[in-house]
């Protein structure tokens, strides 16, 4: 998990954020959290974001665990 204490995400954008070329920031490309998906899926992961209570932001990354070679 990785949280922050900003404003948190506007929640019209909350099923957006992932999405390539999407941006709230000038200047911005709209790539680093559509990259970040893509390569935690590629990984047969998930993340997803959530607001949280009080105000803030978090990322919950999972990511499998390898199994040991025998």
């Amino acid at each position: 998990m990785i949280t922050d204490t900003g404003p948190g995400i506007p929640p019209e954008n909350l099923d957006r954020i992932f999405e390539p070329y999407f941006t709230t920031k000038e200047g911005g490309t709209g790539l680093g959290l559509a990259l970040t998906h893509r390569i935690i899926l590629e990984h047969r992961g998930s993340i997803r974001a959530e607001n949280v209570p009080g105000g803030g932001a978090r990322f919950v990354i999972e990511l499998p665990m390898a199994r040991a070679s025998a």
